[in-house]
């Protein structure tokens, strides 16, 4: 049976033994690992032209099919564009089977143009043309061109199948077009590959690129086998939109319906828990890894690293670190960035200077350096990492950046000189370049660039409390009670409220939060009567509280009892009397400690023998025998 030709070509029947002739000679440019060298191209014009035309049998057919095949999974452009040649000379060059494997070799190789152009001169297309190419915009953009040929596809009468469906919705998860994407789900339900699990998978991606999570769960929940490709993308759509508690809960359900995890699951699941510095779940995911096999995968190995550094365990995280087979630019990335938030900034730029000699170091590997100098107060090793990045480099400068930058400046005192470099910048300052501006600014007392600062951020974040609280600080600091009760005033107007502290500690699994003078714990007098033996041991230590931080205009009485019931102060009692002795402590706290805490803290370590790992909104502190590893530059 003779496959069908355009109905254009002319040709003079011949036998088989003649395409053998030009098979053998592309065998050997393959065999040849595509080296297409003039001698190889003219061998095969020399062939191909020489070749009479001639039918093509099933069996001729099968093996241009096959060395298409070749070329696609080796992506040889050159040597698949002669073949296309050739075909085109023997009359087979729109042949629908034959064509198909050219479009899907064109977009492989994201020659989306040719393609295309190969496409519409194709007369039959059938669903699988369709989708080749609906696959490669998809993958390779511009993605509006593949659902554009998807609404084609439909008006040429074409039924969409399970692999046009998650082609299209890729695009639409790229273009982040909610509208497309629910019109497309209609399609699918109507065309019932709804419980379809790769239809699934898709359609809970693009409703979670799209930021909408409960609409992904609801695709979820309607499928009735769910593979671990499927569970994967409902894990990753609670991880990347904020839910890692969530994802975490999720992962326990997969695990109870005996599902094999894969490397992805353990992936997302691991960085949900360092998202939420959550140790006690990361441990658990890290043995569960180990007994699952996945302990000589370096992926899983380095979202170890990044967790356990979140967390509060930086030497474990190194310990994991030096077992990585092979260090990938995001490993090294992942301890760098848990050094710089526990300020250990030397041990960050030695990691630095050790992976420039075995890597190039990108965009996010200066977001930890220079973060690492912002905590460490390393001004010139800063100012040269940052010129480094644009000039070696060739980096260009991201907010990220910056900020590190202005904040780092700023603290310095230079509050002029962080003014200029944010007037300087390429791009527009966003909210933390600003935001790090004002901190600077009630650091040093400088009232009127922090009204400057405040301006800009209420552009910016108009409903974010914190920036006023900041600025009302700053007025307090200076005895301008007046511009305390105008930001107070203004805050009422825009119905803000301040952000209240909270702290919180896990023990034996169980988090409990306090807020400051919280009284609501069920061990609310152990609490009370463990900080007044604490405050006994550090007044005879020589504790003085400093009330600098408490900005209210009340006497100094009642802000020291305000500033002695901080929630970080209640979390830390309630560990002490809740722990074995000399165990470590780990708190956690939504806002920046305060310095009276801060100091207090110390004293609290030395003398209860204990080491007390504080993670507040910006970095971690570990204190130990009466000193912090911030070096009190925070």
């Amino acid at each position: 049976m003779l496959i069908p030709v355009h109905k254009t070509a002319k040709f003079t029947t011949y036998s088989l033994s003649q395409h053998k002739i030009l098979l053998s000679a592309i065998a050997t440019i393959i065999d040849s690992d595509f080296s297409w060298s003039s001698h190889h191209q003219c061998r095969f014009l020399h062939h191909s032209h020489t070749l009479p035309k001639t039918h093509l049998t099933n069996r001729s057919a099968l093996d241009y099919q096959s060395i298409l095949k070749t070329f696609i999974t080796r992506r040889a452009i050159q040597p698949g564009r002669q073949l296309h040649a050739h075909l085109c000379v023997i009359g087979f060059g729109y042949d629908t089977i034959l064509g198909t494997k050219l479009v899907d070799l064109y977009c492989s190789c994201n020659y989306l143009s040719n393609a295309h152009q190969l496409f519409d001169k194709i007369p039959k297309r059938n669903v699988f043309l369709w989708n080749v190419l609906i696959r490669g915009y998809a993958w390779n953009g511009p993605y509006n061109a593949a659902v554009s040929l998807y609404y084609q596809m439909l008006d040429h009468g074409v039924v969409p199948d399970n692999f046009t469906f998650p082609f299209v919705l890729k695009a639409c998860s790229n273009l982040s077009a909610i509208d497309v994407g629910r019109d497309v789900h209609e399609h699918v339900v109507r065309t019932g590959w709804e419980t379809d699990v790769f239809v699934g998978a898709a359609l809970v991606d693009m409703y979670a690129k799209c930021g909408k999570v409960g609409d992904a769960r609801q695709v979820f929940d309607k499928i009735p086998e769910r593979d671990v490709v499927m569970w994967n993308s409902m894990l990753a759509a609670y991880s990347q939109n904020g839910h890692p508690e969530e994802c975490l809960v999720l992962c326990g359900e997969m695990a109870s319906c005996k599902v094999r995890p894969t490397v992805a699951t353990l992936v997302t699941t691991i960085s949900s828990a360092a998202d939420m510095a959550a140790g006690p779940q990361g441990r658990e995911l890290h043995g569960y890894s180990w007994r699952q096999g996945f302990e000589f995968q370096d992926k899983v190995k380095t979202a170890l690293v990044d967790m356990y550094a979140k967390s509060g365990s930086v030497k474990v995280a190194r310990n994991l670190f030096d077992m990585l087979m092979e260090k990938r630019v995001v490993s090294w990335n992942a301890m760098i960035t848990g050094y710089a938030m526990h300020g250990y900034a030397m041990e960050a730029l030695d990691l630095f200077k050790k992976m420039s000699c075995e890597t190039c170091p990108d965009h996010i590997t200066f977001v930890g350096v220079l973060s690492a100098c912002n905590h460490g107060g390393l001004l010139d090793k800063g100012k040269e990492l940052f010129d480094l990045m644009i000039h070696e480099y060739k980096i260009t400068p991201t907010v990220q950046h910056y900020s590190s930058m202005v904040d780092l400046i700023g603290h310095y005192g230079r509050l002029e000189e962080a003014y200029n470099m944010i007037n300087e910048m390429t791009i527009r300052p966003d909210s933390a370049i600003w935001g790090a501006l004002l901190n600077s600014c009630k650091m040093h007392g400088d009232v009127e660039l922090g009204e400057l600062a405040l301006e800009k951020l209420i552009e910016l974040e108009p409903e974010e409390a914190g920036n006023y609280v900041i600025m009302s600080n700053i007025y307090a600091q200076a005895g301008k009670w007046e511009g305390v009760a105008k930001i107070r005033e203004l805050m009422t107007n825009k119905k803000l409220k301040k952000d209240v502290a909270c702290s919180w500690i896990e023990v034996n699994n169980k988090a409990h939060a306090f807020l400051s003078g919280d009284t609501s714990h069920p061990m609310c007098d152990e609490i009370d009567e463990e900080l007044k033996r604490i405050e006994k041991l550090m007044n005879e230590a020589g504790y003085v509280p400093n009330v600098a931080p408490v900005f209210h205009d009340v006497d100094d009485d009642e802000k020291m009892k305000m500033v002695c019931r901080h929630s970080e102060r209640l979390a830390i009692a309630f560990g002490l009397i809740s722990t074995p002795p000399k165990s470590k402590l780990l708190i956690t706290k939504n806002l920046r400690v305060c310095e009276d805490c801060h100091v207090a803290i110390k004293f609290i370590s030395k003398i209860t023998d204990r080491e007390i790992v504080f993670r507040d909104v910006n970095r971690y502190h570990h204190f130990k025998d009466g000193l912090c590893s911030c070096g009190d530059y925070w």
